[in-house]
C-alpha cells in the first residue's frame, strides 16, 4: 500500500495574533476555532484518508514547544515523531530534517508538509485533492497546492498556473512563484484567473526532495545532514547537533528548491499546482481570524464573558473577564489576564509592531503568558509586588519539579487539592489537602504529585529576587537545563 508521511511544521511565533499568541505559546498551539488547537486540528486533518497508509506524523518544532506539543498529542492519545530544532532556519532545513527522519523510519514515502497554523474548514475537499496529489508525487513530482483565490490579496504570495498535464483539468504545471504584491498586481492576477494564492502545503517522496535540496542548495542538505548524523534521542524527542545546525543557511521551501524547478531545469522534478477550495486560511491575523469564524446577525464575532450593543462586524474575545463593548464596528477587542488589545480591523496587521516594542523595552508580556506551561504542568502568576510573590501552581499526576535550590528566595507551599511529596534537604515527606509546608533559603527541594489526580497548590515566594534564573537545578526528569 502506498505510504504517506505528514510533515508538521511548527516553528512559527504568529506575532500578528498577540495577545493570544506570544514567543513562547505560539498560534499554533491555540484552540481558535475549535477545542483542537491549530496543531492538534492539523493531527486529525488526514483522519479517514481511505486507500493510503498514513504513518505517524514528523512535527518540527522550536524545542522550546517540545513539552507542550507533546502534551497536545497525549491528550489526543497519538503519536508522533517530535523533532526539535536548536534554531530556528525557516522551512527548506526543516522539511530536509524531516525527510531524513522519514527515510529511517519508513523508506522512502510521501511527505506530505502541512504548516501547523493555518486552518482548513472542509477536510473532505482537502483528502480529495491530497488523493489526488499522491500519484503524481510517487511518480517524482512536488506536488503543491493552490488556494483558489476571492479577493485581491496582497498579504499572500502567488503561485501561477501553467499548461494542463494530462486530461485532469485541475492539474498544472506551476509556471512561477510570485511574491507577495501591491494592489495593483494583485488585482491583475484575480483578472487573469491563472494565479492561486499560495498555500505552503507540498508533497513529494523524500528521495526526491533530499535530491532537489541537494541540487539547489547543497549547503542546506550538508548542514542538516551532518545535524542529523550527529543527533540523538532524548527521551520521546528527536535532537539535531546544534552547532552544525546553526551553520545551515535560512531559506524557504520556495526560495530554495520551488522558484528553480519552474525554469524547467530537467535535472529538477516537475513543479505541480492543484487548484483547492476548502476554506483555506493562514490566519495571519486577527481580521482573518474574524473572517472564519460563525458571526452573528450584525456580523460580530464574540468568544468567553462578552456583551455586545449596538455593534457589529466586531471581533471580540475574553479570557479571564466580562468586556463590554458599546457602539463600535470594525474593531478587534483581545483580553488576556495581563494584556488587552484593541484595534480596528484594518490595522491588525500592524499588532506586530506591538510585539517588537514589548521585546525592545524587555517586557514578558511578548514573550509570555501569565500563564506558564511546564513539563510537570502550569503555573500562573496571580499576585506579585515588592519581595514577593505568588503563583497558582498544578502538577500532574505522577510528574515532578527538579530537585532545585534558590539563593534569593524562600517559598511557602499550600495545598489545595491533591497530594505532595515534599523533599527538603535530607527530608521527604507528604503534604495533604489544607497543609502546608516551608522551604528556606539555600535547601534543596523538589515538589512532587505522587497520586492520580492533579496536585493543585499555593505558592508564596518571598525574598529579595524573585526571577525564574534564580533556579540552581541538581536532577530533573525531563533533562531541562533551562526553567
Amino acid at each position: 500500500m502506498k505510504s504517506l508521511t505528514p510533515v508538521i511544521l511548527s516553528g512559527g511565533s504568529g506575532t500578528r495574533l498577540w495577545p493570544l499568541s506570544r514567543e513562547k505559546y505560539p498560534k499554533q498551539l491555540l484552540s481558535l476555532i475549535s477545542d483542537d488547537s491549530l496543531l492538534q486540528a492539523t493531527v486529525r486533518r488526514l483522519d479517514g484518508l481511505e486507500g493510503i497508509e498514513l504513518n505517524v506524523p514528523v512535527i518540527v518544532c522550536n524545542e522550546d514547544y517540545r513539552f507542550v506539543i507533546a502534551e497536545q498529542l497525549r491528550v489526543m492519545d497519538r503519536e508522533g515523531t517530535i523533532l526539535l530544532e536548536p534554531v530556528g532556519r525557516n522551512t527548506a532545513p526543516a522539511l530536509t530534517l524531516a525527510a531524513l527522519a522519514a527515510r529511517r523510519e519508513r523508506g522512502d514515502p510521501v511527505l506530505l508538509v502541512m504548516p501547523s497554523d493555518h486552518v482548513i474548514v472542509n477536510t473532505e475537499s482537502f483528502q480529495e485533492v491530497v488523493l489526488k496529489g499522491m500519484p503524481l508525487a510517487l511518480e517524482g513530482n512536488i506536488v503543491t497546492f493552490g488556494i483558489t483565490p476571492d479577493s485581491p490579496e496582497t498579504g499572500y504570495g502567488y503561485i501561477q498556473s501553467g499548461e494542463l498535464m494530462g486530461q485532469d483539468k485541475a492539474i498544472y504545471r506551476i509556471a512561477r512563484f510570485v511574491e507577495k504584491p501591491d494592489l495593483t498586481a494583485a488585482l491583475s492576477y484575480l483578472d487573469a484567473g491563472t494565479y492561486l494564492w499560495n498555500s505552503g502545503l507540498f508533497m513529494m517522496r523524500a528521495s526526491v526532495w533530499l535530491s532537489a535540496i541537494g541540487k539547489c542548495q547543497a549547503d542546506i542538505l550538508t548542514a542538516c545532514r551532518t545535524a542529523w548524523d550527529q543527533g540523538s534521542a532524548d527521551g520521546e524527542f528527536l535532537r539535531v547537533d546544534k552547532n552544525s545546525f546553526a551553520q545551515c543557511p535560512n531559506d524557504s521551501i520556495d526560495y530554495a528548491v520551488m522558484e528553480r524547478i519552474t525554469r524547467n531545469d530537467s535535472d529538477l522534478p516537475t513543479g505541480v499546482v492543484i487548484p483547492l477550495l476548502a476554506g483555506w486560511s493562514d490566519v495571519g491575523a486577527w481580521d482573518s481570524l474574524w473572517q472564519i469564524l460563525p458571526k452573528d446577525d450584525v456580523g460580530n464575532v464574540s468568544q468567553g464573558d462578552v456583551l455586545l450593543n449596538d455593534c457589529c462586524n466586531t471581533l471580540v474575545i475574553s479570557e479571564s473577564r466580562l468586556v463590554a463593548c458599546v457602539g463600535i464596528e470594525d474593531m478587534v477587542v483581545i483580553e488576556t489576564p495581563d494584556a488587552i488589545l484593541v484595534a480596528h480591523k484594518d490595522k491588525t496587521q500592524d499588532v506586530k509592531k506591538i510585539v517588537d516594542s514589548l521585546k525592545h523595552n524587555d517586557r514578558p508580556e511578548g514573550r509570555l503568558h501569565r500563564k506558564v506551561f511546564r513539563p510537570w504542568g502550569w503555573y500562573d502568576g496571580v499576585d506579585f509586588g515588592e519581595r514577593f510573590q505568588v503563583k497558582r501552581i498544578v502538577v500532574k499526576p505522577g510528574a515532578a519539579l527538579s530537585l532545585q535550590m534558590h539563593h534569593h528566595r524562600a517559598e511557602h507551599w499550600i495545598v489545595v487539592s491533591g497530594t505532595a511529596r515534599v523533599t527538603r534537604g535530607e527530608e521527604i515527606y507528604l503534604v495533604s489537602e489544607n497543609e502546608s509546608t516551608y522551604i528556606p533559603l539555600g535547601i534543596r527541594h523538589r515538589l512532587e504529585n505522587p497520586g492520580r489526580v492533579p496536585l493543585e497548590m499555593i505558592e508564596i515566594q518571598s525574598g529579595s529576587y524573585l526571577g525564574e534564573d534564580d533556579i540552581v537545578r541538581f536532577d530533573d526528569i525531563y533533562g531541562r537545563k533551562e526553567c
